[in-house]
């Protein structure tokens, strides 16, 4: 088992909170999010004056973004030459280190506990089998959502846009593998991934813990909601979308 593993599965709640939190304070604005995947995606880094041209942000806005990325350890910066050795002063490049954040999930399921559930939750008549699963992931979607932060709040609340990005980067932590789209004039979630495996698939009312999850987060950061299931892996979609 590999050591990264051997970290994930000895995570505390606490400390699993606190790196759900720090994730969605660093990406949860979706223009940080967007440069850190444009520097991603450079060969040779990104400079300030670069990142302020590709986003037309004044170049104050684009150091500020990078210097957060920095801070938190998902960049790094260095002074350097221009590219090829041209003319010019140096200049601060950044570059990103370490895996994705936004594409490894951070927890593995216990696949055994799961099966219990999902073996308790088929003695109950399936309606209230998904009340109690949605009721029990909306309270912990509304804990988990204490931890979430980001510099985009207005008044103390979010736009719908950044509270459904911050929960997908949320269930991302917890192995959902999320992204937020927009299709026939709705918002969605759409998880590539679903944690459960194959348990989902033999028990789907389980789907209900991360529809409550959405609900509960939903409800705390922006305001309530009522998120639907459109496609589900369990009924033989390719994906799990949830409109909001």
């Amino acid at each position: 088992m590999s050591e990264r593993m051997n970290r994930e599965q000895q995570m505390s709640p606490g400390s699993f909170t606190a790196t759900v939190s720090a994730i969605t304070s660093a990406f949860g604005d979706p223009t940080r999010r967007a440069v850190y995947l444009y520097v991603r995606e450079s060969d040779n880094g990104a400079t300030a004056a670069q990142v302020a041209e590709h986003f037309n942000l004044h170049p104050n806005v684009a150091r500020h973004h990078l210097d957060k990325l920095s801070a938190g350890g998902y960049v790094e910066a260095s002074v350097e030459k221009p590219y090829g050795g041209g003319a010019g002063r140096p200049s601060k490049h950044y570059r990103c280190v370490g895996p994705s954040p936004l594409e490894a999930p951070i927890v593995r399921s216990d696949d055994l506990v799961l099966s219990l559930l999902g073996n308790a939750l088929e003695l109950l008549p399936q309606a209230q089998a998904e009340i109690m699963a949605e009721k029990v992931g909306a309270q912990y979607g509304r804990v988990l959502a204490t931890g979430l932060s980001g510099e985009d709040l207005e008044h103390g609340q979010r736009s719908l846009k950044s509270a459904l990005q911050a929960v997908a980067d949320a269930l991302t932590a917890h192995g959902f593998a999320a992204h937020t789209d927009h299709r026939n004039n709705q918002l969605r979630i759409v998880n590539n991934h679903c944690p459960f495996g194959d348990v989902a698939i033999e028990h789907p009312v389980i789907c209900a813990v991360d529809r409550g999850m959405v609900k509960g987060m939903l409800g705390a950061l922006y305001g309530e909601t009522n998120p639907e299931l459109q496609e589900s892996i369990p009924q033989g979609d390719t994906f799990c979308a949830t409109s909001v």
